[in-house]
């Protein structure tokens, strides 16, 4: 991997599915920082888009929430790889709509840690153009506050 590139190794997609990939953005925190705070739901609510989000609920490995229009909506940490990657998915029994997502981290430097996010929603064909703008919107949205948020030290 080049200093600075980040790339989904284990992302496998089928026809139906897409992948929606954020800018890559850069915190002034160190990677250590910035994982601890993501593999925790209950620390999100500062990083949702605020004015379309609702009915907040979070323990460490799962949250749910209203997104205006689209519904209640539940999340769940199932892959964390130290200080490099989160891997977290819609919950079933809660979404309507499934798909997974990636925060990827890598620290460049001591005060230079880069942040990818990935989503693969699972939808049909149809949905695709509807979804990608949104989507793409919502990882760079995401990307953004993570690079203003002034993580704590574990």
């Amino acid at each position: 991997m080049e200093k600075g590139s980040l790339r989904l190794e284990t992302l496998s997609l089928k026809d139906e599915q897409m992948k929606i990939e954020s800018r890559i953005g850069k915190s002034s925190q160190k990677d250590e920082a910035i994982y601890h705070f993501i593999t925790d739901f209950r620390n999100f609510q500062d990083l949702i888009p605020q004015g379309r989000v609702s009915e907040w609920k979070a323990s460490e490995d799962r949250c749910s929430f209203k997104v205006s229009p689209v519904g209640l909506i539940g999340l769940i940490l199932v892959e964390k790889e130290a200080f490099k990657r989160v891997k977290l998915m819609s919950d079933p029994g809660i979404a309507s709509y499934q798909f997974t997502i990636w925060i990827q981290l890598k620290q460049i430097a001591e005060n230079d840690t880069r942040i990818k996010i990935t989503i693969e929603p699972k939808v049909s064909q149809m949905m695709i153009p509807m979804l990608k703008g949104p989507l793409k919107q919502l990882a760079d949205t995401l990307v953004t506050k993570m690079e203003g948020y002034h993580f704590p030290e574990p």
